[in-house]
Formats: structure tokens, C-alpha cells, sequence
């Protein structure tokens, strides 16, 4: 194993194989956000958002890698005010040596990645994405449609879903079927493919970040789409991609760290009114 001198840009490159920057969507910013290639490396901290307390945390278990899925930098700065917590987190990684990459829409739509991860948490199998990608690399496309392994009730099936999620709750909309047998996700912000995926057969569609319109859509056609918050939908899939990374790490013959933060939690709580 080699334990000495692992740089950045040999981390990239098994980063960039497992997830190909080709695979993430025109808009998106992926990659090194802030480092330099040359630096060692000794240990990586993953997360869904880059943060002023999982900074803390990298230091705290002594990674100068942090690996997010949401990027710190993903619209163009106009300037770098450490009073706004992007640059904070920007100067405080640059502050501590501490390298940050980003894999966010190319790990939406690899396998293995935050679909791929939600699905197989959910038992559902022989999945086919919602939205094909255009790209040549190995990616399954966005959002993912197949067959619950075990037909449940949709009570059940919503118990199961909270439990897997580790959510007190989620929010449904539409007509909340007797027996499910197929269904559909997309980790995130997933309006967008909800109709695709009454059209591809599911019965149930699972996703963050709902809008009004499409939950009245859903409401009206008769579609069941549940609202898992967009934190919990994505969060499942961090701890799958680390252990894809361990196990390409561990080919490569190099021993490194890679912890998931246990720090983070959904920044949305619920405030329940007392009757």
C-alpha cells in the first residue's frame, strides 16, 4: 500500500474516471474548487454541502480533502466578501491547506452515484433513467424508473421511505396508491421530471423540492409524488460514493482515509404546533 506522498491530481484522476466531469449538465461547475494539484494528501471528508462546521470537522479528523456534492462555488463570484459564507469557506480551506472538489450533476447521473443510491435503498430494481444522458461516458442520465423488488401497500411503502431516509416525515401529494409496484426518484430538486415519470410507468415518484404547480398537477392527473426533501433524497448517497472511493483507492493500491461527516444534517427542521 502506498501510505507517503498521495497528491491532489492523482485523487482527481481516479475522481474524474469514477465520475466523469462529461456527465454533469452544461450549467453545473464540477471539479477542483479550490487547491493545488501537487498538494499531499492524507485523508477525505465527504459531505452533500460545503460548510463552515464540516471545515471544522475536516480539521478535526486531520483530512485536507473535502469531497462535496453540492459545489461551494457554482454561479460566478462578482466579488470575495468573507462576511458571505461561500468566500468564508473558500478562505477558511485555503487558510487550513485544506482542498475542496465538487462532483455534483456527473454524480447525479453515474452509476453508483445519488440515483443509483436512492433506488437501491428503496429495493428498486431494473431502473432506467428519466432522463437519458447525451454523454458517451457511463452514465445512467438523471432520475431513475424501475420495479420495487417486493410489491408493498402505500402506507408501507411510505414507512419504509422515512425509515431508509431517516426522515420524521415527508410531504405526498396525489392519489397514494394501494399497492406499488413501480416507481420512480430523483435525489435533489426534481419537479422537473415528475410527469416524465407517470409516463414511464411509475405509480409513486420521489424527489425534493416539489413546486406548487407540480403538486397541483399531480393532485389533478392523479399521480402520486412524494416530497422528500431535497437534503434527504441526496444525503443517501454520500456514503456510497465513499465506499466506491475506498474501493477505488484500495486498487490503486493507495491507503487513505475517506470519512463521512457525521456532523451534517438537514438544514430544514419541522416545527410541530401543539394541538
Amino acid at each position: 500500500m502506498i501510505t507517503a506522498d498521495i497528491k491532489l491530481r492523482n485523487i482527481i484522476e481516479i475522481l474524474d474516471h469514477a465520475v466523469p466531469p462529461s456527465c454533469a449538465e452544461d450549467w453545473d461547475n464540477v471539479g477542483l474548487m479550490s487547491g493545488h494539484p501537487d498538494q499531499d494528501v492524507r485523508g477525505v471528508l465527504m459531505a452533500l454541502d460545503p460548510t463552515m462546521e464540516l471545515l471544522e470537522e475536516a480539521v478535526a479528523v486531520n483530512a485536507n480533502l473535502i469531497i462535496t456534492h453540492h459545489p461551494v462555488i457554482f454561479r460566478p463570484w462578482r466579488h470575495i466578501r468573507l462576511d458571505e459564507p461561500g468566500a468564508a469557506f473558500v478562505a477558511g480551506a485555503i487558510r487550513n491547506a485544506i482542498a475542496v472538489f465538487a462532483c455534483h450533476t456527473n454524480l447525479d447521473a453515474v452509476r453508483h452515484g445519488i440515483n443509483d443510491a436512492l433506488a437501491g435503498a428503496l429495493d428498486i430494481l431494473d431502473c432506467r433513467p428519466l432522463r437519458p444522458s447525451s454523454s458517451e461516458e457511463p452514465a445512467v442520465g438523471l432520475g431513475l424508473s424501475g420495479r420495487l423488488r417486493r410489491p408493498l401497500p402505500g402506507r408501507e411503502f411510505l414507512q419504509m421511505l422515512c425509515h431508509v431516509l431517516k426522515q420524521p416525515a415527508v410531504r405526498v401529494c396525489g392519489q397514494l396508491p394501494e399497492i406499488i409496484q413501480r416507481a420512480a426518484v430523483c435525489g435533489g430538486s426534481g419537479s422537473e421530471f415528475a410527469a416524465v415519470a407517470r409516463r414511464c410507468g411509475a405509480q409513486i415518484y420521489i424527489s425534493g423540492e416539489i413546486k406548487h404547480s407540480t403538486a397541483r398537477w399531480a393532485e389533478e392527473a392523479g399521480f402520486c409524488i412524494v416530497d422528500a426533501g431535497h437534503f434527504g433524497t441526496e444525503n443517501t448517497g454520500i456514503p456510497v460514493f465513499a465506499d466506491l472511493l475506498r474501493g477505488q483507492f484500495k486498487e490503486q493500491g493507495l491507503e487513505l482515509p475517506v470519512i463521512v461527516s457525521t456532523r451534517q444534517c438537514d438544514p430544514l427542521g419541522l416545527f410541530v404546533a401543539q394541538s
